[in-house]
Formats: C-alpha cells, sequence, structure tokens
C-alpha cells in the first residue's frame, strides 16, 4: 500500500447526554453501583454536568466530591449540583467503606495482590487507584488498609484518532513497523493505543489495509475491558485477549498459541518487558506499546525506556500531549533517521544516528 496515502478523518467524540451515560457510551448509572448509596444518589440527581468531559472521580475522606473534567475540576453538593468547593458534599468514611465492600464483593483481602500494585480494575475497565495506609514486610509490600482515597478514572472509547498516524506507522507490505507511544499521565495514551489496535484489527478500506491477527496483553484490564470473556471496548475483529496477565508471560503466550501479526501492551517499564519483547522480535511479531513519559528526553532517562530506545527496538515513537484534550498527537518520530516525520524535525534523546 502506498505510504504518501493521506486518509482525512473527523476527529469523533463521544458526546453523551447529561446525565444518562458514562464516557464508554454505557449507561451512567450502572456505573454508579459501586458507588455507595449517598453518592449514588447524588449522581442520580445530576443534571447539568457533561459526563462525556469528566474523566476522574475523587473520593477521599473529609474533602469535597470532586470531577476532574478536561479543562476544570467540578464539585457537587448534596444535590448533585455544581458548586463552590466550600459547600461541596463531603465523603465520609462510611461512603469510602460502602464503596469498597461494593467493588470488591465484600472481601477485601480476595483482592489483595491488586491492592499491592496500588489499584483495582472494574467491569468495563475502570481503573480505581487507591491511597492508604501501605504495610510493608521488609522490601515487599503486603497490603494497603485503613485507605483514604480512591480515584475512579473513568476509560474511555474515542474512535478514529489513530487514523490520522496509521500511514507514517505502516511498512508498504501492509505491516505495522515497532511502535511506541509516549505520554504524560492523563495525556490519553490508553485511549489512544485502544484505538490504534481496532484500527489495526479492522482494517481501513480506503488505504487498501485489510487488517492483521494483534494479541492483546491486558494486565490491568483497562484495554478490553474484560468481563466474563466479553470485551466492555471495540478492540476490532482480529483481536485476542489475555486478560489480567503480565506482559512478560503474555507476549510469550500469544507468539506461541495465537499467532499475532502484532502484540499490543500497556505500560512497559519492566526490565521483564525488555526481554520478552526481544524475544518476540525474534519470531517476527510487530510490537506495539505504551510508556509513561512527557517528552524523548524524559523518557530516555529512564533505564527501561533508555535501554528500548539504544536497541532500537521500535521504529516509530509517537509522542501524545493534553494541547487539545487528551490524546492530542505533538510527534510521530522516525528512531531510524532520528526526525519527527510530522514536522521534519530531528529527535532529541539517546539515540546516535550517525
Amino acid at each position: 500500500m502506498s505510504m504518501h496515502y493521506t486518509l482525512s478523518s473527523k476527529k469523533k467524540s463521544i458526546k453523551l447526554p447529561v446525565s444518562g451515560s458514562a464516557n464508554t457510551g454505557k449507561d451512567w448509572l450502572i456505573f454508579t453501583k459501586w458507588l455507595s448509596d449517598n453518592l449514588r444518589e447524588i449522581f442520580q440527581r445530576v443534571n447539568n454536568v457533561d459526563f462525556s468531559d469528566v474523566e476522574e472521580i475523587r473520593l477521599r475522606i473529609g474533602q469535597p466530591l470532586l470531577l476532574k473534567a478536561s479543562e476544570q475540576d467540578i464539585f457537587l453538593d448534596s444535590n448533585g449540583q455544581q458548586t463552590s468547593q466550600v459547600n461541596s458534599y463531603r465523603i465520609s468514611q462510611s461512603d469510602l467503606a460502602e464503596t469498597l465492600e461494593r467493588m470488591t464483593n465484600s472481601s477485601i483481602y480476595a483482592v489483595n495482590e491488586k491492592l499491592k500494585q496500588g489499584f483495582l480494575t472494574l467491569p468495563g475497565g475502570y481503573r480505581v487507584g487507591i491511597a492508604g495506609q501501605v504495610i510493608m514486610q521488609g522490601e515487599d509490600l503486603q497490603t494497603i488498609k485503613n485507605i483514604s482515597a480512591l480515584n475512579f478514572r473513568l476509560a474511555k472509547e474515542i474512535k478514529g484518532r489513530a487514523i490520522e498516524v496509521l500511514p507514517l506507522l505502516m511498512e508498504p507490505g501492509g505491516l505495522l513497523r515497532h511502535t511506541l507511544i509516549l505520554s504524560a499521565p492523563r495525556a490519553g495514551k490508553t485511549t489512544f493505543l485502544r484505538d490504534l489496535i481496532r484500527s489495526l484489527s479492522e482494517g481501513v478500506p480506503q488505504m487498501g489495509f485489510n487488517g492483521l491477527t494483534v494479541g492483546v496483553v491486558d494486565e490491568r484490564g483497562e484495554l478490553a475491558g474484560m468481563w466474563q470473556g466479553s470485551p466492555s471496548f471495540d478492540l476490532g475483529p482480529r483481536t485476542d485477549v489475555l486478560d489480567s496477565c503480565s506482559k512478560a508471560r503474555g507476549i510469550s503466550m500469544l507468539v506461541r498459541t495465537m499467532a499475532p501479526d502484532v502484540i499490543a501492551v500497556d505500560e512497559l517499564g519492566h526490565s521483564d518487558d525488555v526481554s520478552a519483547i526481544a524475544d518476540a522480535l525474534r519470531t517476527g511479531v510487530r510490537i506495539l506499546g505504551t510508556a509513561h513519559a512527557n517528552t524523548m528526553e524524559e523518557a530516555s532517562k529512564r533505564p527501561i525506556l533508555k535501554l528500548l530506545l539504544e536497541e532500537r527496538f521500535f521504529e516509530r515513537i509517537i509522542v501524545l500531549n493534553r494541547k487539545n484534550g487528551p490524546g492530542t498527537i505533538e510527534s510521530v518520530f522516525d528512531t531510524g533517521t532520528g526526525r519527527n516525520i510530522m514536522k521534519s524535525e530531528i529527535m532529541p534523546g539517546v539515540i546516535n544516528h550517525g
């Protein structure tokens, strides 16, 4: 297929009823079943918040009920109305305890392994960050107790944005170049990765691209949002998902059992990830991943990412930011030439192009 083809695509955003749906297009009230009775009643009364713009719900004992939208913080009162910080509803200890009980099916010990990582993942791909008293045994984290704060990160599905850069990521023969997506937290890398997986799996007929078999290692359950074997998000018709599996083990399993063209993983950063990727590369599988970093310079200062860059595991590096909302494409670097192929700029960082 021609790499000179430019696919025009309107950026699609999901505009949802003000109080009827969550960001993913599913019923907003289904999500609130995880919350305490008091909090559920508050959200049922909301009629002046566009939930399609809400990215996080913050619950901190003794502090205001806070919604973080893309451009502002929203405080709610006990009637579900936007208000000032001073007049907002205050989260009680019972609110948090009841919410935790519902999220863990009344058995917080059953999810202790997840607690050790500082989060839980709910059906639908909702990730809930947890803060509280950390219990250590030597260098090992045993659990988190006396939980004081929860951060609900609302998973989104925005289709069409990844197609803008897909021609820059593909080889003439129709295979994906090894690609790494970098962004700071809340800059949309998981949402962007999800859309890129779907586009690769679905294919783009306008480009003469029929689609690839994609294997996804969904370690935290966010990418697919699997629930009883069914994904909550559309990852395309040629996609296979390993749910709740470590990246290192999952990459090896997919190569042996599912014959993928592409393996996609979220949040690389462990030394085991590097070994697993190196093994997969020897089989001809293409790698698509993400990592936390604001810039190429920042990535080059992190040991694991520095190694991935120096060894040139990736041929394309996409840098995202929030300038025009989460998932804004800032740069697409060609690691072979060191240029931003969106703007023809030299890539900063650790790679020696001489």
